[in-house]
């Protein structure tokens, strides 16, 4: 009879050995399988901000262009040539000797 228990629980440790192992293998496979979504998400998003960094950096290039005309403009309004150019343009004042023509309306 003793040999019957031995046989019993042998039997019974095996079935619940293969059922533990079966168990570990879904949970495996469940978690690889999270980790291959949370994977594909972040490759999305990483695609996603890539995009936004070479727009942004098209926007500092820009900007540094802008930034470039604007110190070369303010180097432009402390010369004589910008002052005479707004003294004729927008009050009219001419050189001494100088020939205005206008047009007859």
């Amino acid at each position: 009879m003793a040999t019957g228990r031995r046989r019993r629980t042998v039997y019974r440790k095996r079935r619940q050995n293969k059922l533990s192992m079966f168990l570990v293998t879904l949970v495996v496979i469940m978690i690889l399988i999270v980790v291959a979504v949370k994977r594909t998400e972040i490759e999305a998003k990483m695609e996603v901000n890539q995009a936004k960094i070479e727009q942004l950096n098209g926007q500092i290039a820009s900007e540094a262009a802008r930034s470039e005309e604007i110190e070369q403009y303010e180097k432009y309004t402390q010369t004589k040539a910008y002052v005479e150019e707004i003294a004729h343009d927008k009050l009219g004042l001419v050189y001494e000797g100088e020939i205005i023509f206008r047009k007859e309306k």
